[in-house]
């Protein structure tokens, strides 16, 4: 085969993919499955405050989506959560996180309780998502992923009433050649775990209440 030839139809093949890769959208929603990993707890006794995470809020502007996908020709597809919404996602992956391995690399006693029933507890933790969302903008031969999230939390201990916030932010970005969701869904959730480490990173647990750690 002539290599010119060859060469032409090469080029005309990548460029197929990269139209292929970043065709117009039909203006559909594309469900996102958040899957995360938690690292297990030394083998230490586990820590002894009793801690209580009650219901997080969503206080997005738009809670129905966690984002967009730009195409290259036009046209958008709407990222949204699969099964819970982002706020029941946080709580539960924030509460899995205690009892894996956090403060002290240890394992905590940590449990979600419906709103108001928070008796025979040390800490009771509340969350509110401000943010949450990844943006994904095609291009030729590539896509830019972008995703942002920022939480607030507030611990109350029920021993003094004393209160201790932090609101946490984290952001993320990738360049990819194949779009897949599975690369939205991974940057996510890495993104999520960002700002609940450090929220664990800058505080710590003194004599069964939650204080800042500087």
């Amino acid at each position: 085969m002539n290599v010119q030839v060859l060469r032409q139809g090469l080029t005309a093949g990548l460029i197929a993919a990269g139209l292929v890769a970043g065709c117009a959208g039909k203006y559909e929603t594309q469900p996102l499955d958040l899957k995360f990993a938690h690292p297990a707890g030394q083998a230490v006794e586990a820590g002894s405050a009793k801690i209580v995470v009650v219901p997080f809020e969503d206080r997005r502007m738009n809670k129905g989506r966690v984002g967009t996908r730009t195409h290259l020709w036009g046209g958008e597809t709407y990222f949204k959560t699969s099964r819970e919404q982002p706020a029941e996602v946080f709580a539960k992956v924030f509460t899995d996180r205690l009892k894996s391995r956090a403060w002290g690399d240890r394992a905590w006693n940590a449990r979600q309780v419906p709103a108001g029933t928070t008796t025979d507890a040390d800490i009771v933790i509340s969350g509110q998502v401000l943010e949450f969302s990844a943006q994904a903008k095609s291009r030729m031969f590539s896509t830019v992923l972008t995703t942002t999230s920022r939480l607030a939390l507030q611990a109350k201990n029920l021993s003094d009433g004393s209160v201790t916030s932090r609101t946490v932010d984290g952001s993320r970005s990738r360049t990819v050649f194949w779009f897949s969701e599975d690369d939205v869904q991974a940057l996510l959730a890495d993104t999520m775990m960002d700002g609940i480490e450090r929220f664990i990173s800058d505080t710590a647990i003194v004599q069964k209440a939650l204080r800042p750690a500087h």
